[in-house]
């Protein structure tokens, strides 16, 4: 084996390296613990913007008709929760890790997440992907106050206090995003459309996952415990909702 000036190593000295990188990719592994998991029942869940279109006074329109051929079960919308499910970690006790920036991109009239759970004090970076600008503003204008995001460019917004941030957008009326900041969290995630997810917690301890969807917790909370290696509780699913919410039996 030859070193960075391109000289061979003696035995000795190319097992030490090797015994070092070994160290160190052990190290880098322990740092985090895996979570995994799966979530049911998603597909009873429904977005609060499918319901305002169907609301006839909005005057909503729609170039599909129904198929009769298609199974009324598949004519069902169900929400992609790859981005609107978030899976959140919170700690027991309610002490969260340093908070990192989050990225949510704005591209195709949506946000990716679209319910975004952080710990207070963490900064959001909003990052238009799109070739025209985007307008958002809060519900609360005065904590986010519409605001102009050109084509490529970021807006940055933090949370401060605990609670539920509606977002919407001049530009997109369908765009509805929400920012939850709760206290405790150490970790997130989206599951895949299986329904599958995993999670990365630094440090072993008590914490209970909990789903959110709309800005809002559903299903019921789980509490875990991690004692030093990775743990598999997708036989015990987090069951988001155990059937479809009653508009949909008033279309």
């Amino acid at each position: 084996m030859r070193n960075e000036a391109g000289r061979w190593l003696s035995g000795p000295a190319w097992l030490g390296l090797a015994v070092t990188a070994l160290a160190l990719l052990q190290a880098q592994s322990a740092d985090a613990l895996g979570v995994k998991g799966r979530v049911t029942g998603y597909e009873h869940l429904r977005n609060p913007v499918w319901v305002a279109a169907k609301d006839p006074d909005h005057h909503g329109y729609s170039f599909r008709e129904p198929v009769t051929t298609v199974p009324a079960a598949m004519r069902k919308l169900f929400p992609l929760i790859s981005k609107e499910l978030c899976i959140v970690a919170l700690a027991t006790g309610g002490s969260g890790s340093s908070p990192k920036p989050v990225t949510v991109r704005l591209s195709g009239g949506r946000t990716t997440p679209v319910t975004i759970v952080v710990a207070p004090g963490t900064e959001l970076r909003f990052r238009n992907a799109d070739p025209f600008d985007h307008r958002m503003f809060g519900k609360d204008a005065s904590i986010f106050p519409a605001s102009t995001t050109s084509k490529g460019a970021t807006r940055r917004w933090t949370p401060q206090a605990a609670g539920k941030y509606e977002l919407r957008d001049e530009s997109s009326p369908n765009l509805l995003t929400w920012v939850v900041a709760e206290a405790g969290v150490v970790a997130t995630t989206f599951p895949g459309p299986d329904g599958r997810f995993n999670l990365s917690i630094d440090s072993p301890g008590q914490y209970t996952l909990q789903a959110y969807f709309a800005g809002e917790p559903v299903g019921h909370p789980m509490p875990i415990v991690i004692d030093r290696r990775d743990i598999d509780v997708s036989s015990r699913p987090l069951v988001l909702a155990t059937k479809p919410p009653v508009e949909d039996n008033n279309p």
